[in-house]
């Protein structure tokens, strides 16, 4: 599939907070990230391709595997954009990544990947073992790894980090994180519920960080060291247990 997208920035949206309990989320839920991610759409169905202006993505169907294969093709090919399938759930059921740092659900980003997402929630099966969801490596923690994700309109929700390892949605570890138009929500860890970033650089930009919860600090970011910029007002980090960020003056703008 050849695609083109324009970037929206400012949009405003009434948020919408996930449901803790695992269950499928209604798509009035996922407001957030399919109001961003819709302008994203048009400009992948209706702007014209041509040499000068295409990109190429990979289609990834509504499926675990789906979305594992796609993964791993990614990061062997040296990165790609993966753009899914609209509205789906991709539930993981196990972990497909194993590291010094706990269990995954999905295979850790190494290359640079995009994901493009409308109204897609990316979940830890409520039934499953504990894992945390997504996992980052860059050249700065683990040596020869490029690890880069730039998502757009997606929740990742449900991940559970195993103890003592923090980072429950997301763990960036030495590599970059770029979240759009989009949330993290209901993830639990140690410390770093939502996210964890650990030598490496994570830009939030209309994005909410909710709903998440661990045992010492740090419930929705926990910054062990590296940079977390929250870059508009639209970007909310709120909600959390016990607190929001973590350690206190880590991340700008977050109270």
């Amino acid at each position: 599939m050849r695609s083109s997208t324009l970037a929206v920035r400012g949009i405003r949206a009434r948020r919408f907070t996930p449901s803790l309990s695992g269950g499928v989320m209604p798509t009035v839920r996922t407001l957030r990230p399919l109001l961003g991610v819709c302008v994203l759409a048009m400009g992948l169905t209706v702007a014209p391709a041509g040499p000068a202006h295409a990109r190429a993505s990979t289609s990834v169907q509504c499926s675990e595997s789906a979305l594992v294969n796609a993964i791993t093709a990614a990061n062997a090919s040296g990165g790609d954009t993966l753009a899914l399938f609209p509205f789906c759930t991709y539930r993981i059921r196990s972990a497909h990544y194993f590291s010094d740092r706990g269990p995954v659900g999905l295979p850790a980003i190494t290359t640079p990947i995009k994901l493009i997402g409308i109204g897609n929630i990316i979940e830890r099966d409520p039934g499953a073992l504990p894992f945390r969801v997504l996992q980052v490596e860059g050249s700065a923690n683990v040596p020869g790894t490029k690890g880069q994700l730039n998502a757009q309109g997606i929740t990742v929700r449900g991940g559970s980090a195993v103890s003592p390892y923090p980072g429950g949605g997301i763990s960036n570890l030495g590599g970059t994180v770029s979240l759009s138009f989009s949330e993290i929500s209901g993830n639990t860890a140690v410390a770093g519920g939502g996210l964890y970033n650990d030598n490496g650089v994570m830009t939030l930009s209309n994005t909410h960080i909710t709903g998440n919860s661990v045992l010492t600090t740090g419930g929705g970011i926990y910054n062990n060291s590296g940079g977390v910029l929250l870059m508009d007002y639209l970007t909310k980090v709120s909600g959390n247990t016990p607190d929001n960020c973590a350690p206190p003056g880590s991340v700008g703008g977050c109270v």
